[in-house]
């Protein structure tokens, strides 16, 4: 592809990439999430399958594991017990920094914005991956599907809604909730949101799907 492009032929301005599974790959956080609770990783993988395929959030499923207890309070047990694992290079999807290199050369605006803790958003800043923004919804008050989130992150792009493609791998947050809200969408198959849920009438409605974010450039702008 050429390396600018002034924005003719383009369908969008601004991409925004969700954050798990997405950006990054959640298995060395499940794995001590497993730990922690003293369980086999297989068996955390299956009871958090069979949750998350019910309809469960991340955070439904780890307090099962304790219940009463909340997840704010679990997450900072486990950081107690010293089984954080952070946020390393190793944990970003291998084509992650060249999908945001690639978008920005052709002049897209790339940030990456989804429901995390605001330590999450903090830890990716610190991993210089080139995008204009980073951000949780614990660092802007409003979490998906909120259209407000999305709106935030158009603005945030310097754009419109109709003019920001939102890229994810769950059809409720992802695919659906930005479409409300006026922007385009694209899922990322993969994880276990992007392998579990599916439903071809829900994913009509995107501008694509994908198996890598490498594909997201010819996707946004096709005569590059």
């Amino acid at each position: 592809m050429h390396s600018t492009n002034d924005g003719r032929g383009r369908v969008a301005d601004a991409v925004i990439l969700d954050i798990g599974e997405t950006v990054l790959d959640r298995t060395r956080e499940y794995a001590a999430w497993a730990a922690f609770f003293g369980v086999p990783a297989h068996t955390f993988s299956a009871v958090f399958g069979a949750m998350i395929a019910r309809g469960a959030k991340v955070a439904q499923v780890i307090e099962s594991f304790a219940p009463g207890t909340p997840y704010a309070d679990l997450l900072e047990a486990r950081r107690s017990a010293e089984l954080d694992v952070g946020i390393r290079e190793e944990d970003l999807y291998p084509d992650v920094r060249p999908a945001l290199a690639e978008l920005s050369s052709l002049g897209v605006v790339v940030g990456i914005a989804g429901n995390q803790p605001a330590r999450t958003s903090d830890r990716l800043r610190a991993l210089e991956l080139g995008a204009a923004f980073i951000a949780s919804s614990t660092d802007w008050g409003v979490a998906k599907p909120s259209p407000e989130f999305f709106v935030r992150a158009a603005s945030e792009a310097g754009t419109t809604p109709e003019r920001t493609v939102y890229v994810g791998d769950q059809l409720r947050n992802d695919v659906l909730a930005p479409q409300a809200a006026g922007l385009l969408s694209v899922r990322i198959r993969r994880g276990p949101w992007g392998l579990i849920e599916q439903d071809e009438s829900a994913e009509a409605g995107c501008l694509a799907v994908v198996d890598s974010l490498l594909r997201l450039a010819e996707v946004v702008a096709p005569s590059a």
